[in-house]
């Protein structure tokens, strides 16, 4: 995780957007007096919210997990990808 504080952030913004990009890693930016905010790439914020969706239902959030579970031990197939046109 990178951190910035709010002014090196300003003078920087091109850069520090480019390295969350390139790094694929988070960069918080602090405020004096106020609270910090972070700094996501927007494949990786679009990739965290598909995942918070998944995990919302807690029937669906078993399910992965019980598949995660699986593969782990070695109990999964691999299979090729069906592409309809």
């Amino acid at each position: 995780m990178n951190i910035l504080t709010y002014t090196d952030a300003r003078n920087g913004l091109a850069s520090a957007m480019d390295k969350v990009v390139q790094d694929r890693e988070e960069t918080v930016i602090t405020r004096t007096g106020r609270e910090s905010v972070v700094m996501v790439a927007r494949s990786e914020w679009d990739a965290i919210q598909a995942t918070l969706h998944l995990l919302s239902s807690p029937r669906n959030a078993n399910r992965l997990r019980e598949a995660i579970s699986e593969l782990d031990a070695e109990g999964g197939a691999e299979k090729e990808l069906i592409v309809e046109a």
